[in-house]
């Protein structure tokens, strides 16, 4: 009796820490949720063949960096991939769900799911569906706008075929995009088919930047009424820079931050000047012609806390005033950097010389990861990659390991 009753307790105790640690596990996966303002998508009917994405946003609302393990999918019919894998605060990444629209026909649906292991280990699913139509294709896949020049316009055509012995109508094409015109040719009806070409135009006073839409085609079908196509390019000004608003984050007093700016053109120039008003932001020039240049941007933080906001002009050999102006923000907070880290200048890149102070960068003033034990051991983190921050100035980030302690203890 006296060993069943140890046992008995035993088991007891056993199940009380499980229940007890049920709640945490959740709070350890709800951080990582909580990055992603969409979870699922619904394609919709699609054509064959057809190219068919979507891209799944997420944006490191903390303080700590992150790290994308990877992203695995349950189904041959979706194929994920990451834009990005190593982010720091405030900056975001896609995880992007291309449809298998060439192997799989009919209802098809998967579960994609995205694994952390920095600051802590999590796992995302995100969840996409669609209906892949065998009998209508389009050729080539999508609308393939390519690079234009700025001011210019293209026109791109597509051919659109339905299989089947019933006459098949597009009726209406409709899109979000006020740049977009698009004319459709008379339908070609034979006794197996019917065939149209689109052409769509796009307007020559669209900005520079990325153009990615979608057409929609409304048919006679009442089992797909809508069929969506793609719509894919990138208008080019003489000269673009991004990002254009360059956020540094938070630096301590007396550190230094690097960041890189990108300038383009569609042909070869060189940087003759890049200026600032305030000598705290510097930037070298480039003396070799090339249609694209990398520019490091560092600041040197001084003693005083605050925001600071400065405006950096860029000038090329093509002329004055083709290159848009760079906005550069920062926070100074924090305690002041007893030692800042030098810099030297080889060939145009900065180098960081060793000191005692450490390297100084948007996470100097970022709050200590609190340890988690649950998560301790699992993955290895990496060293992040440069990528273009947020468009937009983004709310304070707060700690994630602060967040879960403090759900556990409450």
């Amino acid at each position: 009796m006296v060993a069943v009753s140890r046992l008995v307790r035993r088991w007891g105790l056993a199940l009380v820490a499980l229940a007890a640690s049920l709640p945490a596990a959740a709070d350890a996966q709800e951080w990582a949720n909580k990055m992603f303002s969409v979870t699922s998508h619904n394609f919709g009917t699609v054509a064959r063949g057809s190219k068919t994405e979507y891209r799944f946003t997420f944006r490191n609302i903390y303080k700590e960096d992150l790290h994308v393990v990877g992203v695995r999918t349950s189904c041959g019919c979706t194929a994920p991939s990451v834009s990005k894998n190593d982010l720091k605060t405030h900056e975001t990444a896609d995880i992007v769900a291309a449809f298998n629209t060439r192997t799989f026909l009919g209802q098809h649906g998967a579960t994609l799911t995205v694994t952390f292991d920095k600051p802590f280990y999590a796992e995302v699913q995100l969840r996409v569906s669609g209906n892949i139509r065998g009998d209508v294709t389009f050729d080539p896949p999508f609308v393939d706008l390519g690079n234009v020049d700025l001011g210019k316009g293209v026109d791109r055509t597509v051919r659109v075929v339905h299989n089947g012995s019933l006459p098949w109508e597009i009726k209406d094409v409709r899109s979000a995009n006020s740049n977009f015109e698009v004319q459709l040719s008379k339908p070609v009806h034979t006794s197996s088919q019917s065939s149209y070409e689109l052409t769509l135009k796009l307007k020559p006073e669209t900005p520079a930047g990325y153009v990615k839409g979608q057409l929609i085609l409304v048919t006679n079908d009442p089992r797909a009424a809508q069929i969506p196509m793609d719509v894919e390019g990138r208008v080019v000004a003489e000269v673009t820079v991004s990002p254009q608003l360059l956020a540094l984050g938070m630096v301590r007093p007396g550190a230094t931050v690097t960041k890189n700016i990108v300038v383009r053109a569609n042909r070869s120039f060189k940087v003759t000047s890049v200026e600032c008003a305030d000598s705290c932001i510097t930037c070298p020039c480039r003396d070799t012609a090339a249609a694209m240049h990398i520019l490091p941007v560092t600041f040197q933080a001084g003693d005083s806390i605050g925001k600071i906001e400065r405006q950096l002009k860029i000038t090329t050999d093509l002329g004055e005033g083709v290159v848009p102006s760079v906005t550069v923000q920062a926070n100074v907070e924090g305690v002041a950097v007893p030692v800042p880290t030098e810099q030297v200048q080889s060939e145009g890149k900065p180098i960081a010389v060793e000191s005692e102070t450490p390297a100084a960068g948007v996470k100097e003033t970022a709050e200590p990861v609190q340890p988690n034990p649950k998560q301790a051991g699992r993955g290895t983190p990496t060293e992040p990659t440069a990528a273009p921050p947020a468009a937009e100035p983004a709310p304070e980030a707060t700690s994630v390991g602060s967040r879960l302690i403090d759900r556990r203890a409450a």
